[in-house]
């Protein structure tokens, strides 16, 4: 389906406010083009028979410029009923769209973000929705009025001389071949210029989240530089419209103008040397208005020819973004997990052949803790990302109580699931919010509760109000301690049969560290948890440690058992612990 096609189909939802709104415009443009015959009618039969020498009857007249004036009265009354529908029609069709746009982007792959800038996906749902508004508010509305008024004129100008009037109608091709033209070159110049907006704000984006490293290696001359570079291939390509624009719209419809007047000119004056051709002064004074009229809407339809392109090429743009392929978000709720996760010969790669996990095969009992430890790169995170199915596996298969994890909808799969990232992310909001997430089974007192067994209570004392205390973006005026402890409590607020603690107390000082530890002791009871850290001193009372290595898994075992066995998890503890390889295990 083409742009312009979908487009339609979203007016549609509300048919009901656009016909209303068009049939009030078709009534104010009957109203306001009646006018100029009315004004014939005055003129031919009321006032050129004074000039005759007949005595004037200002009875008719009277009536006549009555009914003028009351034509006027529901032209106008009727435009501002029009506007109205039509605007809030419009409103209407892009509070659809962009919420459509925001859902859709909440059932794409994680995979679909790893390689877009989030400034690109905001400017979709900001900038190119504004831009297709305009199309709905502005453009749409001028098209229809426009057409309307150029029918109603022609359809008078027929009425009144069919001769004269068909001197007009080159108008209209003239204008056709235009359109063509200027859509050529302006569909061009459009999407560069929407894409230079996306690449600003993924830029613009970017620097904010990244303001603390920009300043402290100095690096604010060379973003703007970047920046600047951007920002002027965005202006070179607007003046390029501007040009186009500028140098066509006014002069054009000057042009045709002229034309037009200098061609009815030379017939008016053909048609008066000949006496079987008598044009009257109400007929002379009716076309003048007419085709004086007939440029108004000509000038509107040119002039909205630049918003039109913009709001197609970005209605291309989001549409483009809700043709990738999602997943429709699944309420189907399962019974609680017992919690035995199972890896059978799991292969997995971002990018199709580069394995990044490879013959991976492990089993996780309900309440055993496993932990995954090795390198960076060497697949501990994949793993997780498997289990949660922010990815599916390339080959192999993933169980959970014997249960193929791909036989179920994503959501299904990750109700009993709690996550604690190393980097937690908070939302606006206050602490309350982002342990409960807005979930209605989660009550204050759950909320608070959750907070008391990791240890919150102690960490987010200091705080004045408490769990009400407010929250701005990603937590930055809290320490990484409270982020981390709030994002703990999260997870042990939805219950889950399955935990995950991913790096969760790398970037923890000792004491909150010991206050999860004591928490954990208690809380892992009952639930499989998995435990990626690099911090070996942490994982030592787990059920198995699996030491990965380029994506395969080298040894796995208990902490005494694998220290015993003095291979690279021995080295890697030994390392950390400050122990030289000479020195015996006690």
């Amino acid at each position: 389906m083409s742009t312009g096609k979908r487009l339609w189909v979203y007016a549609l939802h509300y048919k009901k406010l656009l016909i209303i709104g068009i049939a009030l415009m078709t009534v104010a443009v009957a109203a306001d083009l009646a006018g100029p015959l009315i004004a014939k009618k005055i003129i031919d039969e009321h006032i050129v028979g004074v000039v005759d020498g007949a005595p004037l009857d200002f009875e008719p007249i009277a009536i006549l410029l009555g009914v003028f004036f009351t034509l006027a009265i529901v032209s106008a009354v009727f435009r501002y009923g029009e506007y109205l529908l039509l605007q809030k029609a419009a409103n209407r069709v892009i509070q659809k769209m962009r919420n459509d746009v925001y859902k859709h982007i909440q059932t794409l792959p994680i995979r679909y973000f790893d390689n877009l800038p989030a400034g690109k996906v905001v400017a979709r749902i900001t900038n190119d929705t504004e831009a297709i508004r305009e199309l709905y508010v502005t453009v749409l509305s001028q098209f229809a009025s426009s057409a309307m008024y150029i029918t109603g004129i022609y359809v008078a100008l027929f009425f009144l001389n069919w001769k004269m009037a068909a001197i007009t109608l080159f108008v209209l091709p003239l204008l056709y071949i235009w359109m063509i033209l200027y859509r050529k070159y302006a569909a061009k110049y459009n999407h560069i210029v929407r894409e230079k907006v996306s690449d600003m704000n993924a830029m613009i984006n970017e620097s904010i989240q990244g303001m603390t490293i920009i300043q402290a290696f100095r690096r604010e001359e060379q973003m703007h530089e970047e920046f600047d570079v951007v920002n002027r291939e965005h202006y070179k390509y607007q003046n390029k419209l501007l040009y186009l624009d500028a140098g066509t719209s006014h002069n054009l419809v000057s042009v045709i103008r002229s034309m037009t007047f200098v061609f009815f000119i030379w017939y008016f004056g053909g048609a008066s040397l000949t006496a079987t051709s008598v044009i009257s002064v109400g007929v002379l004074y009716a076309f003048v208005d007419y085709i004086t009229r007939l440029f108004n809407p000509v000038t509107g339809v040119v002039n909205q020819l630049a918003k039109l392109e913009q709001a197609l090429v970005a209605a291309e743009r989001v549409f483009r973004l809700l043709d990738r392929s999602g997943e429709v978000v699944s309420d189907k709720k399962i019974e609680r997990y017992m919690g035995d996760v199972r890896f059978d010969d799991v292969w997995f790669a971002y990018k199709e052949q580069e394995y990044v996990l490879k013959r991976i095969s492990f089993e996780a009992k309900q309440g055993e803790t496993v932990a995954l430890v090795g390198h960076t790169g060497s697949g501990k995170s994949s793993i997780m990302n498997l289990l949660f199915r922010f990815y599916d596996v390339s080959k192999g298969t993933i169980t959970i109580d014997g249960i193929d994890i791909q036989d179920l909808p994503r959501q299904t799969v990750r109700d009993h699931m709690g996550i604690v990232l190393q980097d937690p992310y908070l939302f606006t909001g206050t602490i309350e919010s982002n342990v409960s997430l807005g979930d209605p089974r989660i009550s204050r007192e759950k909320v608070q509760a959750s907070l008391d067994a990791v240890g919150g209570d102690r960490v987010l004392k200091h705080l004045p109000k408490g769990i009400d205390e407010p929250v701005i973006e990603k937590g930055s005026t809290l320490s990484s301690g409270q982020r981390q402890l709030i994002s703990f409590a999260r997870a042990l607020a939805f219950d889950p049969a399955i935990l995950i603690l991913d790096e969760a107390t790398s970037n923890i000082d000792t004491e909150t560290e010991e206050i999860i530890q004591h928490a954990m002791a208690v809380l892992k009871k009952g639930r499989t948890t998995f435990i990626i850290a690099h911090r070996l001193s942490t994982i030592k009372s787990a059920d198995r440690i699996l030491v990965l290595d380029n994506g395969k898994i080298a040894e796995q075992g208990t902490h005494e058992e694998l220290v015993a066995l003095g291979g690279r998890y021995e080295q890697m503890y030994r390392l950390q612990s400050g122990v030289t390889l000479d020195s015996k295990v006690e």
